[in-house]
């Protein structure tokens, strides 16, 4: 991709500099007072409801749906069968705001993890806190790195150093003023996202002889290289085969649980609904919320128009040809598509505003964990759901913004390895930002349903276990851990597993899953819940 920077003009790097320090002026003045941990992390719940909302979206598109969903539709056989996954997305906010949001303001708490701690005890907590942290580090070390592309194709830097970038920025903003400060700065990244959209996808089409029929029509009926015909505008899929991924069954049956997991658990959109003023706040966020979808919606169309836009007009030069891997008239390389088109298409400025736009989703995703990676890991090391005196407030704010700065600096290193990773494995993006989360969606979700429905039973050993079973479940039905160490002879032993087929390619053996992983969320967490409620109870410590 040596070269492509070329296209990048001053005027575009003024533009998003320009943004960037927008945005760290608006967070800066927005800080508030930072004299307490509830400041720090809960932004001293004084936070409107449509700010916190904004921001809950602006954490969920992150980089993976700013710049995977437009490749996966460009993508051989893409289509708009992901958008399936919105009905489930939908049905477990509502759920979170009716049934999740009330119990986490019965009590001064932080988290999740605090519920399940005052209900089932300190183990549990520390249980639901690792595999948080775990979970968090992997998922989200995936964004950086999906939003970091863009910056790897424009800027003659080294790779690492996009992601260093994206990394300071995102440390700096947390340092600032906590949760006040990251709500208050995705809510303007909310609105570059919606207006990058549109403006690429208006700007794709109004280039089309007939516009939007155009589009329709030629997405519609879309001829791959090998002969095949797809329809990259189908959104719903409701074969039966369980390998798959992005059918009308798993988006009802499976993804729910996904979703109560990602929105009612998981620090990193539950620290948001802490924010609000009052119950009653909290659940209107996270259920106005699914209006993020929408966004969703809008990127597949992107992807769409830029499939048409490719047929319309083919890459002839050669660093436009070798950034994509075009061959046969399909790119080889999905992932760089948007990027790509955006530094070679659009006039000078735009070009700007919409790479804007891919830093403002990694930023928002990073500088997002940071502050919930902080608060799970200082309720580890101090009890912080009781008085302090303001001196103590003094120090654990201290503490807090160590925390910050050094799972900043932990993120960033490990997004190096994941990147190093994905270049010897080469693994779709996509998938592996949602796959990551598969081995603690189940094993968390379980323990929380256990800590709210059980009326105080659960075992601490009893969860452990579930989650152990869980996890090593999950691994045999993903690739991501064998295919690190693939051998014929390795391929040939898992195979007979009832969860692999056998593949043979030029390369040699490999395997492939017979089972979707997204079932796992549902069987892993039943299974979590079947073992914290079966062994024996465990004494309630503070129901």
């Amino acid at each position: 991709m040596n070269g492509l920077h070329q296209f990048f003009t001053p005027v575009d790097w003024a533009v998003v500099f320009g943004y960037l320090i927008l945005t760290t002026i608006v967070g800066h003045q927005m800080r508030g007072k930072q004299a307490s941990i509830k400041d720090f992390f809960l932004g001293g719940r004084s936070l409107p409801w449509p700010a916190v909302t904004g921001s809950i979206i602006a954490t969920e598109i992150s980089g993976v749906t700013f710049i995977g969903v437009p490749g996966a539709v460009m993508a051989l056989q893409g289509d708009f069968t992901y958008l399936q996954w919105a009905v489930g997305s939908i049905v477990a906010r509502i759920i979170v705001g009716l049934f999740f949001v009330k119990v986490f303001y019965e009590k001064d708490i932080y988290s999740p993890y605090d519920f399940m701690g005052n209900r089932l005890g300190e183990g549990v907590k520390k249980l639901a806190t690792v595999l948080f942290t775990v979970g968090s580090i992997l998922a989200q070390s995936v964004r950086v790195l999906v939003a970091a592309l863009p910056l790897k194709i424009v800027t003659p830097l080294p790779f690492e150093w996009c992601i260093v970038i994206i990394g300071l920025f995102a440390i700096g903003w947390t340092l600032m003023g906590g949760m006040r400060t990251v709500i208050w700065t995705d809510v303007m990244q909310f609105v570059l996202f919606i207006v990058g959209g549109i403006v690429a996808l208006v700007w794709m089409v109004s280039g089309f002889a007939n516009g939007w029929e155009t589009l329709i029509s030629t997405a519609s009926t879309a001829q791959n290289f090998d002969g095949t015909v797809v329809d990259k505008l189908r959104v719903f899929n409701f074969d039966t085969d369980p390998a798959l991924q992005f059918t009308f069954w798993v988006a009802i049956f499976a993804v729910p649980f996904l979703n109560l997991n990602a929105f009612g658990v998981d620090q990193l959109n539950a620290q948001r609904m802490f924010c609000c003023k009052n119950p009653s706040d909290a659940k209107k966020a996270i259920i106005w919320s699914s209006f993020g979808q929408l966004v969703t919606l809008l990127m597949l169309f992107v992807g769409a128009a830029l499939f048409v836009f490719y047929q319309k007009n083919p890459p002839t030069d050669p660093l436009i040809m070798e950034a994509l891997k075009w061959q046969g008239g399909q790119p080889g390389e999905p992932d760089n598509v948007f990027p790509v088109w955006i530094v070679t298409e659009l006039p000078t400025a735009l070009r700007g505003l919409i790479l804007a736009g891919i830093f403002a989703a990694a930023i928002s995703s990073l500088d997002s964990i940071l502050a919930a990676l902080s608060q799970t890991t200082l309720a580890l090391l101090h009890k912080t759901d009781r008085e302090h005196s303001e001196e103590e407030h003094a120090k654990l704010v201290k503490l807090s913004r160590i925390l910050v700065l050094v799972w900043g600096i932990f993120l960033t290193g490990f997004t190096f390895i994941l990147h190093i990773v994905k270049e010897k494995t080469d693994v779709n993006i996509l998938p592996l930002a949602f796959g990551m989360t598969a081995y603690t969606v189940g094993p968390l979700l379980g323990m929380f349903l256990v800590a709210l429905l059980g009326k105080g039973r659960g075992s601490v050993q009893g969860l452990i276990i579930g989650a152990i079973i869980s996890v090593v479940l999950v691994m045999f039905v993903r690739t991501d851990v064998w295919i690190l160490f693939m051998t014929d002879g390795l391929a040939e032993f898992l195979a007979q597993l009832p969860t692999y087929d056998l593949k043979v390619t030029d390369a040699g053996k490999t395997i492939i899953p017979k089972l979707a992983y997204a079932w796992m969320w549902p069987i892993t967490t039943i299974i979590t819940i079947g073992f914290g409620l079966a062994l024996k109870r465990t004494e309630v410590k503070d129901a």
